[in-house]
C-alpha cells in the first residue's frame, strides 16, 4: 500500500478535511455556491483522476488524448455541476462516475477540441506528470477498462484509509508507531518481524503483537466506514469490501 493524501470530511481525525466519497457531502456541495464547495469538488478530482485516465487509456486512447479527456471530463463535472444530479438512489458513487466517464466518452465527437480541454474553465491542477508512467505498471492481460478502473479505485480507497489511519496516530502523538506497524498490516510477521521491531523499539514481541492487531482493527474499522460513506445502502458494506479485494487480486 502506498501512502496517500487522504480527503476526509471535516474530522478530528482526517488529514485533508474533506472526505470527497460521501454522496451527503456530494449532496450538500450542491447547495451552496463557496470557495469550500470548489475546493471540495477538486479534492474529489484529484482522488478519482487516475482510475479514470486509466479506464480512458484502456479504452484506446494514447496518453495524450487520454490526458485531454481526463481533464475534460473533471472540467466538465466542476463547470456544469453535472456532479450535483448524481443520484444516491443508484447506490455506489464508484458506479456512478464510471457511468459519467461512459457518457461522455460517447459523446464527445460531438463536442470541439476547446470543450475537450475544459470549455473555457481553468484547467485543474492534478499530478498528470506520473500518469503515464503510472499506467505502463498495469499489467498487459486482457483487462477490460472496468477492471482496471475498479482496481484503481479500490488503491485509491486503500490509500485513503492509510493517510487517515497515519493521521490518527500522529494526533495521538504516536506517528513513529505507526511507521514501525504499518508495514505488519498486509504481513503475518515475516516481512516486518515483531521480533526485530521489538528489539528496535525497546519493548516486548508480545507488546507488538497487541499493538499490531489494535492497528489492524482499526484499519478494518476505517475501511468499512469509508466504503459505506460512498454507499446508499450500508448493508451491502461487506459485499462492497469484497468486490474491492477481488479487484485487487484480478491481475
Amino acid at each position: 500500500m502506498t501512502e496517500f493524501k487522504s480527503q476526509a470530511e471535516h474530522h478530528p481525525n482526517s488529514p485533508s478535511g474533506f472526505l470527497t466519497t460521501r454522496w451527503s457531502v456530494i449532496e450538500r456541495a450542491g447547495e451552496v455556491e463557496s470557495e469550500q464547495t470548489q475546493l471540495a469538488l477538486s479534492e474529489l478530482c484529484e482522488i478519482y483522476w487516475y482510475p479514470v485516465y486509466a479506464f480512458i487509456r484502456r479504452r484506446g486512447q494514447n496518453a495524450d488524448a487520454a490526458l485531454d479527456l481526463t481533464q475534460g471530463f473533471f472540467a466538465r463535472l466542476l463547470d456544469r455541476r453535472d456532479l450535483f444530479q448524481a443520484d444516491s438512489e443508484r447506490g455506489r458513487f464508484r458506479a456512478y462516475l464510471l457511468g459519467a466517464v461512459k457518457n461522455y466518452l460517447s459523446n464527445q465527437k460531438a463536442r470541439d477540441n476547446s470543450e475537450r480541454r475544459g470549455g473555457g474553465v481553468e484547467l485543474l491542477s492534478l499530478d498528470f506528470e506520473q500518469s503515464e508512467a503510472r499506467y505502463q505498471l498495469e499489467p498487459e492481460t486482457g483487462e477490460t477498462a472496468e477492471q482496471i478502473f475498479d482496481r484503481s479505485w479500490a488503491r485509491a480507497l486503500l490509500s485513503s484509509v492509510m493517510g487517515s489511519l497515519r493521521v490518527e496516530y500522529e494526533s495521538a502523538g504516536k506517528l513513529a508507531t505507526f511507521q514501525d506497524l504499518r508495514g505488519c498490516l498486509v504481513s503475518d510477521g515475516s516481512l516486518a518481524p515483531y521480533r526485530a521491531i521489538a528489539e528496535r523499539r525497546g519493548t516486548s514481541e508480545g507488546a507488538i503483537k497487541v499493538a499490531v492487531y489494535r492497528l489492524r482493527r482499526r484499519f478494518g474499522e476505517l475501511l468499512r466506514s469509508s466504503i459505506a460513506e460512498t454507499l446508499r445502502d450500508p448493508g451491502e458494506v461487506e459485499a462492497e469490501l469484497r468486490g474491492l479485494f477481488r479487484a485487487l487480486e484480478a491481475r
